[in-house]
């Protein structure tokens, strides 16, 4: 196999990833060589490709028993907000690309989503339950901007009266604010907007192409003001990176509306640890053996454990003090309630095209 160039990619413009490592189920396995004849150079900027896929199916079922929804929807494969921490990465294996920069810059649109939902709904044998959204890449990532994918989807569930959980660090949301005012009204709509750090300098080598922390405060507000029901969702926590925010981001989002909040430390499954240490190693030299000392104490010694119960909030004494953190300061700050339940009751399915009409 020929010798590629050794390149700097940790100086690729707007991506978080350092390098596209192989795809786990390849076997054939490419690695960088400097043959002393190709100087260091930065990597040129990255553009996005997007290719469209027909979706069969649109709703994703899960028994996992850390998940509080049994369903969800992903209108995006891969993610250009490019959070070097995203636990979706390994996904992209499945199309035959790279966790890496692949995953920020080859995405997969399901443009007919719409479509396929509104034929998933309408099955006389479909049972209502949330449906969760942005749970594994972000409806509301740049992208959505021109394709209104996950516009459309809220088309459908609102014609249906159906409830919807939605998870993003995208204001782009805002954008829907009239469809989510309606069902909010009803009771079939919350929100979680992810803040993992207010430090701007943090926030952008961390999450790349996701607005900044004072943008999604304010989408917090513009939330709110219309009516929709919105948690502050702080993850993941890092440890000795952002660990000491956890306050201040609960704060900030308590006087921006937010009405409840939720944690998840940080995990690095599969190839996300190996991109997470090169991450750390580029932009934080000093402090990386810390982080992730601290990382594998969370995880029984480590990079990561997968085992249920265990893997979202971690094990040790961090993992308990960062608990204790959590609910004294959500409790002094009124975000430590329990949403209501999204209501099923009015699920109802729209006449359709070639329906016999009732005569009554």
């Amino acid at each position: 196999m020929e010798d590629l160039p050794v390149q700097k990619s940790h100086l690729t413009p707007g991506r978080a990833a350092q390098s596209n490592p192989d795809n786990r189920f390849d076997r054939l396995h490419a690695e960088a060589v400097d043959d002393g004849w190709t100087p260091e150079q930065d990597l040129p900027v990255l553009r996005t490709e997007i290719t469209d896929e027909v979706a069969r199916t649109v709703i994703t079922r899960n028994t996992s028993p850390d998940l509080s929804f049994d369903r969800s929807i992903n209108p995006y494969r891969g993610c250009e907000h490019g959070c070097i921490y995203c636990f979706a990465r390994p996904s992209h294996a499945f199309l035959g690309l790279s966790p890496g920069l692949d995953f920020e810059t080859r995405l997969v649109a399901r443009p007919n989503a719409a479509a396929q939902l509104r034929k998933e709904l309408a099955n006389p044998r479909y049972a209502p339950k949330t449906i969760a959204i942005g749970t594994n890449t972000d409806p509301y990532q740049p992208v959505e901007k021109s394709r209104e994918i996950m516009r459309q989807i809220l088309e459908v569930l609102e014609a249906f009266n159906h409830p919807v959980a939605i998870v993003t660090k995208g204001t782009l949301i805002t954008r829907d604010s009239d469809i989510l005012a309606r069902m909010a009204d009803k009771g079939l709509v919350r929100v979680g907007i992810s803040i993992t750090t207010l430090d701007p300098k943090t926030s952008r080598a961390l999450e790349p192409r996701v607005p900044s922390p004072a943008a999604r405060l304010r989408t917090i507000r513009q939330l709110t003001d219309a009516g929709v029901p919105v948690r502050v969702m702080v993850s993941p926590v890092i440890p000795a990176l952002t660990d000491h925010e956890l306050e201040a981001i609960l704060e900030a989002a308590k006087d921006a509306g937010a009405v409840a909040a939720s944690s998840i430390v940080l995990r690095l499954p599969r190839e996300v640890a190996t991109l997470f240490r090169d991450w750390l190693a580029a932009h934080y030299p000093d402090r990386a053996a810390r982080v992730m000392g601290r990382v594998r104490e969370l995880h029984g010694g480590k990079d990561y454990d997968p085992e249920f119960g265990k893997r979202m909030v971690g094990q040790g004494p961090w993992a308990s003090m960062m608990q204790q953190r959590f609910k004294l300061a959500t409790r002094k700050l009124n975000l430590d309630r329990s949403l209501p339940p999204l209501r099923t009751d009015l699920f109802a399915r729209p006449a359709q095209s070639g329906d016999q009409l009732s005569l009554f």
